[in-house]
């Protein structure tokens, strides 16, 4: 199984929209994906994929699940939207720390353990997904806490976009601090998938901070502000955007497409996963068969 978290330190890299873009480029090649995002925000992937529309009801959520109070089965929580199935995000997300330290207390009290930063792998092998799935993605915010640490200790593997500028240098010089922070914080090995360049114009300074990234950089997605903005207004992902608008068919587009393709393919070749059945890069038609 492949499993990876989209993760930056920075904010407006494009994050959450590279997970769903991934998403849809594994489906598309015929690879069951699931997407667990974990951010509280409202400008989330949930809002994103249009599956948002219950966060602020009292329904059964992962949080729930994660404190082992579920109001019925993890398969209940799922909504799939171009073939990538999601668990979409709750308003409980903002008090998860709150909620795991008081399962944590209690549970101490009564002689048992409960590792605060285990719960969400412990949901998802109890549900099986392992087993069910192709790829796991994660989508947690990037500040420290339960949200991010639940994400990288179910995943153990990090997808990091990066803006190529001097914030973004900042954020790329301390990437392998960063990553040793969280082996330690939790007692696991952590991986870097990709490093993947966002809204990269080709200057030089733009190229000199490239040159610092250690990390594999197998795409370098150029700026795309447009395209992403469409996304976000008609709540899809951007082969689905420009699927359905003709009229963006533009070749620099379609190669931005192409990228996605071509980096899912190479993150699934990282575990040797082989897809079923890949696109030509960047073939917005291309029948979709799942397995």
């Amino acid at each position: 199984m492949l499993t990876y978290s989209t993760y930056s330190e920075a904010g407006g890299v494009g994050k959450t929209t590279t997970a769903a873009n991934l998403a849809v480029a594994h489906a598309r090649a015929g690879l069951k994906p699931l997407v667990v995002p974990l951010d509280p925000q409202d400008g989330d992937l949930s809002r994103l994929f249009g599956v948002d529309e219950q966060r602020t009801d009292s329904v059964d959520n992962l949080v729930r699940h994660m404190i082992r109070r579920p109001n019925g089965g993890f398969t209940d929580l799922i909504r799939t939207v171009e073939g990538v199935d999601i668990v979409p995000e709750h308003n409980m997300l903002s008090d998860l720390a709150e909620f795991l330290q008081r399962e944590k207390d209690q549970a101490e009290a009564m002689g048992e353990a409960f590792g605060m930063h285990a719960q969400l792998l412990r949901v998802l092998r109890e549900a099986g997904v392992p087993e069910k799935y192709d790829v796991l993605i994660c989508d947690p915010p990037a500040t420290e806490g339960p949200h991010l640490y639940n994400a990288i200790h179910a995943t153990r593997s990090l997808v990091i976009p990066v803006e190529p500028s001097a914030k973004g240098r900042a954020a790329v010089e301390g990437l392998e601090a960063l990553v040793a922070g969280f082996e330690e914080q939790l007692n696991i090995d952590v991986g870097v998938l990709a490093a993947v360049p966002t809204g990269f114009k080709n200057t030089r300074d733009q190229r000199t901070i490239l040159d610092e990234i250690d990390y594999p950089i197998p795409e370098i997605i150029s700026e795309r502000a447009s395209l992403m903005e469409g996304c976000w207004m008609e709540q899809c992902s951007a082969f689905e955007y420009v699927r359905d608008h003709r009229s963006r068919r533009r070749d620099y587009e379609l190669e931005t497409l192409a990228q996605f393709d071509r980096l899912a393919r190479h993150l699934e070749a990282e575990v040797g996963i082989e897809a079923p059945n890949p696109p030509e890069p960047g073939d917005v038609d291309h029948e979709v068969l799942t397995v």
